[in-house]
């Protein structure tokens, strides 16, 4: 696993350096979260293609402030990108980096191949005790991701190094993801995304209901969706194989490598 710094955005690779003819990955964890989120399947799917993944700015080992919307974060990405010279971008990300993948696509449709959306949807209101236990109560917002964040078959263990990095991320970081999640709406524009699409919902989901990945399938032309049994908003780390196997199935065959 190689681990790097690009203009204070750090990232961890699972190739390195990255190989021009293959597509590459780049993963964009969720609100208050690091790239550990994705360490599996950047280190599975490197086997197949390049995979990266980012943290936001003030978050995990990345330099700079948080922001307080989607259209801020996207800027980051893409620049975080093109600093790399990644010729072959697909952009995956889960929860705000869902709606920052959405953003992407939306704002500069013809720099990236495709994309992935896991757990997320087009429009992300934050419900009201999330920010009043954010504001109160950090330190319960953090240990209540056991809760919510993940299915009741899920052994807890698997998330904890996700929520001990949550743990570490500055409350006020994490409060304006959460803004910048319920502030973002793109629900009446999924039909100009013609790229690939690929939605993965969670069945057991709490925070985005599959209802939401289901509407983003529904109305956007070339997508497909799938769902991840017995796995809640954390899949990636909850069900590692699994999601790694749906990217690999969605990405390969679109760069002729399956």
């Amino acid at each position: 696993m190689h681990e790097s710094k690009s203009d204070g955005i750090a990232f961890i690779a699972g190739r390195w350096p990255l190989d021009p003819d293959l597509p590459t990955m780049v993963f964009i964890h969720g609100s208050g979260g690091s790239n550990i989120m994705w360490r599996a399947q950047v280190e599975t799917l490197s086997r197949e293609m390049n995979t990266i993944a980012l943290d936001l700015p003030g978050h995990g080992a990345s330099e700079g402030e948080g922001m307080d919307c989607i259209t801020g974060y996207a800027a980051i990405v893409d620049d975080f990108v093109a600093s790399l010279c990644i010729t072959q971008p697909v952009v995956c990300g889960l929860s705000i980096g869902g709606g920052i993948v959405l953003q992407l696509l939306l704002d500069m449709p013809q720099k990236y191949k495709a994309g992935i959306v896991v757990n997320s949807g087009a429009r992300l209101r934050v419900m009201p005790l999330i920010f009043e236990t954010l504001e109160k109560n950090f330190e319960g917002f953090i240990n209540g991701s056991y809760t919510f964040s993940i299915s009741e078959k899920t052994d807890p263990a698997l998330v904890k190094p996700l929520v001990d990095s949550m743990a570490q991320c500055p409350p006020a970081i994490t409060r304006g993801d959460f803004t910048a999640c319920d502030t973002f709406d793109v629900m009446e524009r999924l039909g100009e995304i013609e790229v690939p699409f690929l939605v993965i919902a969670s069945a057991d989901d709490k925070m985005t209901p599959v209802k939401y990945g289901t509407f983003m399938a529904d109305h956007i032309e070339n997508s497909t969706l799938v769902v991840i049994e017995d796995a809640g908003h954390l899949c990636p780390m909850e069900k590692p194989a699994e999601v790694s196997r749906a990217i690999s199935e969605f990405v390969l065959p679109l760069f002729g490598k399956a």
